[in-house]
């Protein structure tokens, strides 16, 4: 069977994607979330089942590869975009501190919930995988925030320079670190062909690489830049160079069994804190990275789901998935926040922010279904999962703190 060219695609999930986007933007959600949904509808769910032979040709297997690379490509220039963007105005210690109370305890809570949902969902797994690999994988699904997803959440609300919006993406960068340290100890524990070298290779290699980005990488872009670019513009000689390092770092965190968009961030963000440039890259390579290019990794998600995730028993695990996710994080981020002396109201926004998984999440089944730790039923309900956690981000965050999550960073509500 003949596959369905590239570019007609394209045309199909961004045409998807906007509608889908336009609808959930009308009952008030974001647009990332139509881009979510959007990868249900195209997946075997719903097109698969409507129309069989139209969803084959369509996403034809040899016609995924050329579209896995550019959902890749579009992870990483987003990633980038969102380092460029994060600014630290109070001071970057305190910051940290307040960020750390809220990371520690949204992967804590979340762990301690997996591992005890995990006895329930653990006859869904796949024959012969071990108990203990599958438990920590679960608890590690339930501690991922989706970074991306966040920002995007964030961005679209107009809350990424508030205190509250600063707070819960410092707090997502250190709660996915914890994550995916723990998720390579899980494919360590599966008997990947890398085992705990590989685990020790990612830990010991991500502090070694923070080191060389912002020990050697800072002080030689911040000279290009104030040399070749004083007006915030830089040539296309110096943006090529920019194009180099970050697809250098993002290659980096690849090859220590990370995602690249670990890399594609920590570029971002070791650049000079230069609103003019921000502007400028994001005229160039944000608007393409978000319009055309991350739909498509949406739309390749929802090609592992499968329909027997809402029938029977499939249908109560996903129950159990669902509240122990949305009770750890939002629990969790809040006790965090209730620590960093946060009132309650703005502690359960801030726990609220925590529990968008949508991106990272996926990532982390996709791994998981790679792995053999999980197959397509629990891949659904993970992405489920995701899904629902996502939606009700913008809700509760609007509930607990209503019209102060609007406000710009600057002295914290304390009690």
């Amino acid at each position: 069977m003949a596959h369905t060219p590239l570019l007609l695609q394209l045309v199909i999930i961004l045409t998807t994607a906007r509608l889908c986007g336009l609808l959930l933007r009308y009952v008030g959600q974001p647009p990332v979330i139509g881009e979510m949904v959007a990868g249900l509808l195209l997946g075997p769910i719903v097109l698969g089942t409507w129309f069989p032979g139209f969803h084959a040709q369509l996403f034809a297997k040899e016609a995924l590869p050329p579209l896995t690379s550019l959902s890749t490509l579009g992870l990483v220039l987003f990633m980038f975009i969102v380092g460029v963007e994060l600014r630290a105005p109070n001071g970057v210690r305190a910051q940290f501190r307040e960020a750390g109370a809220v990371g520690i305890m949204s992967v804590l809570m979340p762990i301690a919930l997996g591992l005890g949902v995990a006895p329930l969902v653990y006859p869904l797994a796949p024959k012969g995988v071990a108990f203990w690999p599958f438990a920590l994988f679960m608890a590690a699904a339930m501690s991922i925030t989706a970074f991306p997803v966040l920002a995007r959440i964030l961005k679209d609300r107009d809350l990424t320079q508030t205190r509250i919006g600063r707070l819960a993406l410092a707090s997502a960068a250190i709660t996915d670190v914890f994550a995916w340290i723990l998720l390579a100890l899980v494919v360590a524990l599966l008997g990947s062909h890398t085992g705990l070298n590989g685990f020790l290779k990612t830990t010991i290699g991500m502090v070694a690489m923070c080191v060389v980005v912002f020990g050697v990488l800072r002080p030689v872009y911040a000279w290009l830049l104030a040399r070749y670019a004083g007006d915030g513009r830089p040539t296309l000689m110096l943006l090529t160079t920019l194009m180099v390092g970050l697809f250098g770092c993002a290659a980096a965190t690849q090859w220590l069994g990370l995602h690249e968009v670990f890399g594609a961030f920590l570029f971002g963000a070791c650049l000079p804190r230069d609103d003019r440039l921000l502007k400028y890259l994001m005229e160039r390579v944000e608007y393409v990275a978000i319009v055309v290019l991350m739909p498509i990794f949406f739309a390749l998600a929802g090609l592992n789901t499968t329909r027997d995730a809402f029938v029977g028993a499939g249908l109560g695990a996903m129950t159990v998935i669902v509240g122990a996710a949305i009770l750890g994080k939002v629990l969790g981020g809040a006790a965090g926040a209730r620590i960093a002396r946060h009132s309650w109201r703005d502690s359960f926004a801030i726990g609220s922010l925590m529990n968008a998984r949508g991106l990272m999440e996926l990532i982390v089944m996709k791994i998981g279904l790679d792995a053999g730790v999980i197959g397509p039923a629990l891949f659904t309900m993970l992405l489920v999962m995701a899904l629902t956690t996502t939606i009700a981000t913008s809700p509760l965050v609007m509930l607990f703190a209503g019209k102060r999550a609007d406000e710009p960073y600057g002295p914290v509500n304390r009690v």
